[in-house]
Order: C-alpha cells, then sequence, then structure tokens
C-alpha cells in the first residue's frame, strides 16, 4: 500500500507540472490593423510563417492589437515575447517605429519587419540592429507587370483605387500607370487610346463609400480596377460583381476572392517571409540588412497559373519579366515624389477624385 501511495503521489506531481506548464510558441506574427485573413499583408506573412512551422514542427502563433497605434503595437509584441518569441514577423510600414524601439528593447529576440526599415518617430534616426531584418519590395515592377498586361490584354479603361498614400501604394499606382503606357506604346496605340481613373481611398478598411465609387467609376466605361489597399480590395471586387466588371488584386495572388480577379500584383510575401525564417535556423541571419525582393530575385510578379487573360500569354508575360529583371526596362521610381500624371501622352486623362 505504501508503495501505491507513493507511485499515486509522484503521479499527481507530474500532472500538478504539466497542468502547471505555459505553453509558449517560439514563431509569432503581430497583424497590423487588419486581420489575418485580410487577403493581403497580414495573411500573406502569416502563410510564409507557418509554411516554415509546419514543415519544422515550431510552435507558432499570431497576436492582433487592440488599436492603431505605437504602444499597442509595443504591448503586443511585448505579448509575443513573454509567450516564448524567439522571432517575430511585423507585417507593415506601421511597425517602423514599433520596431525601431523593439530591436533595442529586446536584443535577444529577432524582428523581421515586412514592408519598412526602422526609424525614429520624427524620422530623425533610422537604425536596424543587427536582430533586424528590413524587407522591401519594388512595389513599381509589380503594378508595371499589371498595368502592362491589362493593356496587352485588350483592357483600355482602367481604374486605379489605392489606400492610403504610402510609398509603398504609391509606388504600385505609378509603376501601374507606366506599364499600361508601356504597352499602349508597343502595339502603337494612338495618344489618348488609354483611359486611367486614380484616387486614394485614405483608408485600408472595406466601406461602403468606396464600393460606391467603384461601381459609379465601372458605369461610366472603366474595365478593370487594380484594387490596391488589403481590405478595400472587398468593396471593389463587390462592386465588380454589381456591374459586371473586373479587378487586379494586391500584395497575394487574390484569385479566390473572387470571380471578378483576373490577376493580382503581387509582392512573393510568403516566400520572402519564410525565406528570412529560414535563414535564421540555418545560421544566416541577415541582421542590419535590408532586403530588396524584386524581378530580379523573384520578389514580384503575377500569378499567372490563376490569370484569367483572354490573349496576355505565359510567353507575353516572362518576356517582360525578364526585361525588367535584367534591367533593360530599369526602375522608374526610385523617387517618391512626383507626380502620376507625369506620363505620356497615350494616357488621357488621370483623375485624383
Amino acid at each position: 500500500m505504501k508503495k501505491i501511495g507513493v507511485i499515486l503521489l509522484a503521479l499527481l506531481i507530474l500532472l500538478s507540472a504539466a497542468c502547471g506548464k505555459k505553453e509558449t510558441f517560439e514563431l509569432a506574427l503581430v497583424t497590423d490593423i487588419g486581420t489575418i485573413d485580410d487577403k493581403s499583408f497580414n495573411q500573406g506573412s502569416w502563410e510564409g510563417l507557418l509554411q516554415y512551422a509546419l514543415e519544422n514542427d515550431v510552435t507558432h502563433k499570431y497576436y492582433q492589437p487592440a488599436e492603431q497605434s505605437n504602444d499597442a503595437y509595443l504591448n503586443t509584441i511585448e505579448l509575443a515575447i513573454k509567450g516564448g518569441a524567439k522571432i517575430i514577423v511585423t507585417p507593415g510600414f506601421l511597425f517602423e517605429v514599433p520596431i525601431f524601439i523593439a530591436q533595442d528593447r529586446y536584443p535577444d529576440v529577432h524582428f523581421i519587419l515586412v514592408d519598412g526599415v526602422p526609424h525614429s518617430d520624427d524620422y530623425s534616426t533610422f537604425k536596424t540592429a543587427n536582430n533586424t531584418v528590413g524587407v522591401l519590395y519594388a512595389e513599381d515592377q509589380a503594378g508595371f507587370l499589371a498595368g502592362y498586361a491589362a493593356v496587352k490584354d485588350g483592357y483600355r479603361q482602367l481604374g486605379f483605387l489605392g489606400g492610403m498614400a504610402v510609398p509603398a501604394v504609391v509606388r504600385f499606382g505609378y509603376g501601374f500607370i507606366q506599364g499600361a503606357e508601356y504597352a499602349a506604346q508597343e502595339l502603337g496605340l494612338a495618344p489618348g487610346s488609354i483611359t486611367i481613373n486614380y484616387n486614394y481611398t485614405g483608408t485600408f478598411e472595406p466601406k461602403p463609400e468606396i464600393q460606391t465609387l467603384a461601381a459609379s467609376w465601372y458605369n461610366s466605361g472603366i474595365e478593370v480596377i487594380f484594387a490596391c489597399g488589403g481590405g478595400i480590395g472587398n468593396s471593389i471586387m463587390a462592386a465588380a460583381v454589381q456591374t459586371g466588371k473586373k479587378v487586379i488584386g494586391v500584395d497575394r495572388d487574390q484569385s479566390e476572392d473572387s470571380p471578378t480577379v483576373i490577376t493580382s500584383a503581387m509582392k512573393v510575401l510568403q516566400y520572402s517571409v519564410y525565406k528570412c525564417i529560414s535563414d535564421f535556423y540555418a545560421g544566416n541571419w541577415p541582421g542590419g540588412k535590408t532586403l530588396v525582393f524584386e524581378a530580379a530575385n523573384d520578389g514580384v510578379g503575377l500569378p499567372m497559373e490563376t490569370s484569367k487573360f483572354q490573349t496576355f500569354s505565359q510567353a507575353d508575360y516572362d518576356a517582360i519579366f525578364q526585361k525588367l529583371a535584367s534591367g533593360v526596362i530599369p526602375r522608374m521610381l526610385e523617387a517618391e515624389g512626383g507626380s502620376p500624371s507625369a506620363v505620356p501622352v497615350s494616357i488621357v486623362r488621370v483623375l485624383d477624385i
């Protein structure tokens, strides 16, 4: 009996220890103001983290801040660290200031800042510490491919609806116009053959008024709108369904989100996040650097396998992509300023409504 009692006591101690053991998550993602299934930045970044975690049996979790503020983001980062995070992925430029602070506050934690570079709140100091990697993309090239393909496929009445007019969204838009112009010149179209409506909505959230604006564009003759702003794509896709028109998605392949999506101007988010995490575990962490994913390293592109083009072929895509990757068509948007109307005359009108 005494022996049985000792065994039972040992079992109780083990059970108690197991119940009191805190679950930890080694890989973490902190979302921005959107959700994990935003069909854009959060989702694409999470898919890259999730792929690595599942392939390598690493614990993982995502955290969503209570609000959009530097303090809320820092509090959520701290929550992830308390939860055992060794690597934290933060998608979007809104994390530039929080990561600038967090990288010094938590030197033993590694940060992947997607689409941003850490800097102080007043922009006076830029610093990417050794425990941080910044990831940027050639959005102008992705936008260029989308505009080029649309015109080559026969579309002549185009629209661009961006979210907030932050540098990444602006580059998408300017590249879209320049790609359309490049295709128009190749096709020998007369000046005034292409129409582009152009606007920023000031938000990344879906709103009824965005759907109304998009529907008005479609009803005025616009055939396809480049929906460049995360959640606003939901509103634009709804308008496209309503009017029987088409949409170009952004950031990730959005073909499954709506039958109206003919293609997507992609940043290869999943690949870039996966690669950074993989480099960390392989001992090749590129700390203190800002990586640029562009055509030359397959960091941007169109998902041709799911695109719904009528005449624009894989061979057409490969040819123009190679021109971008090789530098035959140089990056045209190194500066963030300028005006989308500063393009050759094949674009007949650009509206900033």
